[in-house]
């Protein structure tokens, strides 16, 4: 289970299985995100969560998100030994290992960028009609860079990985990777960050961080996004 890692990955966004026009910057009022802290190591940490529901059923949603084949449709290519103590590896991207996996209800696993190690855990609930998924990622960040960009840095891609989960579960079809640029570029993808971004912003909030010094890091999310 997988996200973008910041600011400079919007190319890998999930999102290409669309046609003109699309409307994808409206979906993202069905998914939730909460913005925590915490500790991990005796080092602060930051978590972002986002949660979304499905209507398909567990075993598929399961399937969607573990199936090496399946995530290389709607996310990118991924290699590796994708079973309980393997190595995993999202290309051009991050790699890790599965610390955790518990067949249809959770998976945990390493997330490593850029020298840097964090923690996404994915639980899973729901029956033979419907599902939901739930996910945290949970870093050591440091202040300043919380303060410069926010939960968006991140939040932001795991918005657009939620994106291209939920049009896969809804066609079942892959990603045409020049149709994932193009949408970026277009009206569409850029209002899907902006709205990401603002909607990580009032997570923030909520959580009882500052809201000008909120604000302030959205903004300049954004434009980095944004380009």
């Amino acid at each position: 289970m997988t996200g973008t890692s910041s600011t400079s990955n919007t190319s890998n966004t999930s999102s290409a299985n669309a046609t003109e026009p699309t409307h994808h910057a409206a979906r993202l009022g069905s998914v939730t995100r909460r913005v925590a802290s915490g500790s991990r190591d005796g080092a602060d940490t930051k978590t972002v969560t986002v949660a979304q529901r499905y209507p398909v059923g567990l075993d598929e949603l399961w399937s969607a998100v573990t199936d090496g084949e399946r995530i290389s449709r709607w996310l990118m290519p991924i290699s590796g030994d994708l079973r309980l103590g393997g190595h995993y590896q999202l290309e051009g991207n991050a790699g890790g290992t599965i610390e955790e996996c518990v067949p249809g209800e959770r998976i945990a696993v390493t997330w490593e960028f850029g020298g840097e190690v964090s923690w996404v855990v994915a639980t899973l609930s729901g029956d033979d009609t419907e599902s939901a998924l739930r996910v945290e990622h949970v870093a050591h960040v440091d202040a300043q860079r919380w303060e410069e960009y926010g939960p968006g840095a991140v939040g932001i891609g795991w918005d657009s990985m939620l994106l291209g989960l939920t049009l896969h579960l809804e066609s079942g079809s892959g990603m045409d990777r020049d149709a994932a640029a193009a949408w970026v570029a277009s009206e569409d993808g850029r209002a899907f960050m902006r709205g990401s971004g603002e909607a990580w912003c009032r997570a923030q909030v909520a959580a009882g961080e500052d809201e000008t010094a909120a604000r302030a890091a959205a903004d300049r999310c954004i434009a980095a996004y944004l380009g």
